[in-house]
This record gives structure tokens, sequence and C-alpha cells, in this order.
């Protein structure tokens, strides 16, 4: 008999919950089914975007090809961010696209392109914000001369020549409501780009990061940076307002937002980090993404991008502390991991080749001899204008005229803002792409000629935190 009872018991545990639980479950997905509005469901998921598996699979094979592609770059002597942005062009119409375009579309859906430009915008973002928390100004001590000389030259020779190429281009190549200033002066802002974060990574991987040429390249790449993100944001404050008022006020209130970052915010910040104890700086840390996204938002708003407010907090923001270092750490490595693999992607998904016509080749060939000429002709004779060897003054021309990354976000700022159209933004992506190529091998050429004159520089911050 006392084997009974737990039968019995288990029994009719089981038939209660087949009688309460799954019977009324099963007729409720039968009544839910039986109803008639199929086609409202489906509109519903339609409108949802795509499912979260189609997301994650789009972020996996990019991801996945972009550290591929990178490696294979590094194998052939490029810095893996070379490798990064041609995986993502890659990925796009000009080559998976045009090949396998069903693999394309299953791969990466274009229902998932709005939420992965979330995310990879989202990445650009922190991306400049790193870069301007990690320009050393130090490196401006004693150069202060050259610094000015060579980057402000740099900028302003291939300005000229993308103005003076717009006057012909503009007919060709502008989209329909465009107006002429708008579109030479966004011209001429892509010709002048140096890409600082991307000139670092390649003077780390050739090995001349703390050579002479190497440290005058970085001290001119600093003011290169901070001089043409401010000459974009006017250009985006040009392009964006209706009316010269428009203009006048959006100008206004960048150098308010400036101002009040250098003369309120920053020794805010530098009398938080010396007076706080470690411990609770640490705990702290996460709070400064907040800022980031504070900054950001305001020259959204203000009407001259997000990533201007970004690079300008990176600017101000104290360094040599722990929570300078939380964000190098933490936010850098889940950015260059994650975030910007998707903003090349992006990038490669708006760059067609096959829309470049046979005159549109040509043109791309006479923008990127413009490029070359404005950047490494105009940088290294200015360069040796001020005193420097004509070989090292050549190096310094090779490295200023790499444009990486940051050459990209401008071009998609510039197609965003429908100043640019599809075909001239894949000429300028190739312009980017051949240039940036031509950095590491021939910096290295002329090192070899030059011999590796070591300096010391003064630390970064991930370096003195890695001590």
């Amino acid at each position: 008999m006392a084997d009974v009872k737990p039968r019995r018991g288990i029994g009719r545990t089981l038939g209660v919950y087949i009688g309460l639980v799954v019977v009324p479950v099963v007729v409720a997905i039968v009544l839910l089914g039986s109803g008639d509005d199929g086609d409202n469901v489906a509109k519903a998921k339609a409108a949802a975007g795509p499912s979260l598996v189609q997301l994650l699979l789009a972020i996996t094979v990019i991801v996945g090809a972009c550290k591929i592609v990178g490696w294979l770059g590094q194998r052939v002597g490029q810095p893996a961010v070379m490798g990064e942005i041609v995986a993502g062009i890659v990925l796009g119409p000009s080559v998976l696209g045009a090949l396998w375009p069903q693999g394309a579309a299953v791969l990466l859906p274009k229902a998932a392109i709005p939420q992965l430009n979330v995310v990879a915008q989202l990445g650009v973002i922190f991306f400049v914000f790193l870069a301007g928390l990690e320009l050393n100004t130090r490196l401006l001590r004693g150069r202060g001369r050259l610094a000015v000389v060579v980057s402000h030259v740099s900028i302003a020779f291939p300005f000229l020549l993308g103005v003076g190429l717009a006057v012909f281009a503009y007919t060709r190549f502008a989209p329909a409501g465009v107006g002429f200033l708008a579109f030479a002066l966004f011209f001429g802002v892509s010709l002048s780009i140096t890409a600082l974060p991307v000139l670092v990574r390649i003077l780390h991987e050739i090995g001349l990061f703390r050579t002479e040429a190497g440290v005058v390249a970085l001290t001119c790449a600093v003011v290169d940076d901070v001089t043409a993100w401010s000459l974009l944001a006017l250009v985006v404050a040009l392009t964006t307002a209706s009316s010269l008022f428009g203009v006048v006020l959006t100008v206004a209130l960048t150098v308010a937002f400036v101002a009040f970052l250098g003369l309120v915010v920053r020794p805010l910040l530098r009398g938080l980090v010396t007076r706080v104890p470690v411990a609770r700086l640490q705990k702290a840390a996460p709070l400064s993404v907040v800022g980031v996204l504070l900054c950001a938002l305001a020259t959204e708003w203000i009407g001259v991008h997000a990533m201007f407010g970004a690079f300008v907090f990176g600017l101000v923001f104290p360094r040599d502390n722990v929570i300078a270092t939380w964000l190098l750490d933490k936010v850098g490595g889940l950015t260059t991991a994650l975030m910007l693999p998707l903003f090349f992607a992006y990038s490669g998904l708006r760059t067609n080749i096959t829309l470049i016509s046979a005159e549109g080749w040509v043109w791309c060939a006479v923008i990127l001899v413009a490029a070359v000429v404005g950047k490494l002709g105009g940088s290294a004779l200015s360069a040796r204008a001020v005193g420097e060897s004509w070989n090292r003054a050549l190096q310094v021309g090779v490295l200023m005229n790499c444009r990486g990354l940051t050459e990209l976000v401008v071009l998609n700022i510039g197609l965003d803002l429908g100043v640019l159209s599809p075909m001239l933004f894949t000429m300028l992506v190739i312009m980017a792409l051949v240039s940036t190529a031509m950095a590491g091998p021939m910096a290295t050429w002329f090192a070899r000629r030059d011999g590796h004159n070591v300096v010391e520089l003064p630390p970064r911050t991930s370096e003195r935190a890695a001590a």
C-alpha cells in the first residue's frame, strides 16, 4: 500500500498539469490562430525590422571578415585597419553583391542595415572621442612653428586643389539641389584629411613611432586633426543651415560649446580626478560614457554633427588617470573589435564601384593625383622649407597623406547630407584607400635611406597604464 500512494500522487499531479496548463495553452493557441489578422501580424513583423538571428548573423559575418582581411593586410605590409576597410568594401555591392547577390541578401539583409548603422555611428562617436583623448599635445613642445606651418599647408594646398576640381566636377557629379558652395567646400575638405589614429597604428606597425620623422608627422597631424575637424564643423554648418542667420547661429553655438567645455568642464574634470580617491574614480568611470554621449548630442542638436562634440570632449578630458585608462581599455577595445568593423561594412555597402563610368575612372585618377600632390607634396615642401632634410620631408609628406578611417567618416557625413553623390562618394573612397595604402611602404623605404633616428616621446596614457 505504501508504494501505491506515490504513484497515485504522480498520476494526479500529471493529470492536473495537463488539464489546467497544457489544455488551456493549446486552446488559446488555436483561438489566437483562428483570427483573420494574419496580414496585420506579417506587416507588424516587417515593420519591426530584421530578426535577432539575422542581425547577429550580419554582425558575425562583418566582424569575422574584417579580422580575416585585416590579418591578410598585415601579411602584405599594410596595417590591419587597411584590411578592415577593404573587407567592408568586399562585403558591399562592389564585390559580394555583384558576384553573389542572393548570398549577400541573406548574410547582410537590407532590413538589418539601419540597425547596423546605429551601432556603427556609436562606434565612430567613441572612436573620435578616444582620438581626441589620445592626442599627445606634448609633442608640440619645441615644434610649434614646424607643426603649424606643415599642418596648415597640408590642409590649405589640397583644399585649394579640391575647390579647383569642384569647379569642373560640379555639373557632372553634384546631386540635384546642392549649391556649389557646399559641394566645393566638402570636396576641398575631403582632400585635406589626415587620419591621425590610423597614422599612429601605421607608425607603430612599421617601427617609426619613435623616430624623428614619426614624431614630426605626429606633431603635424595633431594640429591637422584639430584644424580639419573644426573646418568640417564649419562646412556642415554652412551646408545644413537654411539662411545666413542660421549659419551665424550655428557657428556661435559651436564656439560657445567649445568655450564651455574648455573653460568650465575641463577645470571641473581636472579637479575631480585630482581630489577624488582612486577607488571612487574607478567606480565612477562608466559615467564618462554618459559625458561623451551628452557632448555628441549637443553638437548634433547644434547642427555640426555628433562626432565633433565627442572629439572636443576627448580633447578636454584629463589624461593620466584611472578613468582615462578605463576608457582606453574598455571602451577602446569594444569600439575597435566590434563597432568600427560595422562602420567599415556600412561604408562598404554604400561604395559601389560598378557605378563608376569610363569618364568616372578618369576623374577618379585625377582626384587621386590632386589629393596626393596636395597632401604629400604640400607637406614635404613646407617641411623642407622650415629646415627638414629632403628625405625626412618626404617621409613626413607620405605619412601626412594617410587618410584612412577619418576620411571615411567625413565622406559618410557628406553622403548623408546629400552633398556627395554615390558615384563621387565611391571615387573618394578609392582615393582614401590608395593614399592610405601608400603610407606604410613608402615611409619604410624613405626610413631605410634616412636611418632610424629614435627620439624620446612622452608616453601615452595606455603605455603608462601598461607599465
